[in-house]
């Protein structure tokens, strides 16, 4: 999937002194490069790599057969959330043998989002269970690459997803599309540290008076 990506190079605000990092995964050729670069404000990193005849017989390209490309290392890209406060986001590589280098990807972040091609839905497993081993909040977003339509109930089934897990579908060339997605966890975030937050209050003030 292509998308266009601005030349601008946008400075960074000296005033920006909270970096939050936001981290993209999900199976071989879902778009997660496509959505970093729909959205950054920057022109992204990508650490992409002609595919080649010979890595035939260790990545199964047979449902993304367009696909010249791929991620070897991580994509980077920035988005200004306002003067103070800025997202970091990092694409995973999707390939099997790159997996190693999620976990090191994980360190530090604060969610995640992970990226479904419904066609391919058991590509997506691997993705929740590390981020679930780990206690990252995520949400999940369904891009759009025209197979049949799949009901939320069908792919939270699919995908074994909690109920508080947000789960939307979205186009990954679009900037407004993957910007709804960044909106969307920004929001799940929020309302899960506001969760916390309120359970932890709740129960100081349940905890019996220390005895004098």
């Amino acid at each position: 999937m292509d998308s266009v990506t601005s030349d601008a190079r946008a400075p960074l605000s000296a005033s920006a002194d909270n970096g939050l990092k936001i981290v993209i995964v999900g199976g071989f050729g879902v778009g997660k490069t496509t959505l970093v670069r729909s959205v950054s404000e920057i022109r992204p990193l990508n650490t992409e790599e002609t595919m080649t005849q010979a890595g035939a017989s260790v990545d199964d390209i047979s449902e993304v057969r367009g696909k010249s490309a791929t991620t070897v290392a991580f994509d980077f890209g920035r988005i200004t959330l306002d003067t103070h406060n800025i997202l970091y986001l990092f694409g995973a590589p999707g390939q099997e043998r790159f997996w190693f280098l999620w976990d090191r990807l994980f360190s530090g972040t604060l969610g995640a989002i992970v990226l479904v091609d419904t066609r391919r839905i058991d590509e997506s497993w691997y993705a929740i269970d590390r981020l679930e081993h780990y206690g990252t909040p995520f949400i999940v977003a369904c891009n759009d690459f025209g197979g049949p339509p799949h009901t939320p109930a069908q792919i939270r089934e699919a995908l074994d997803l909690d109920p508080h897990v947000p789960l939307l579908d979205c186009d990954a060339r679009s900037r407004e599309s993957s910007k709804q997605v960044l909106i969307t966890l920004v929001e799940h975030l929020q309302s899960r540290y506001a969760r916390h937050g309120a359970a932890a209050a709740e129960g100081a003030l349940q905890s019996p008076e220390p005895a004098l």
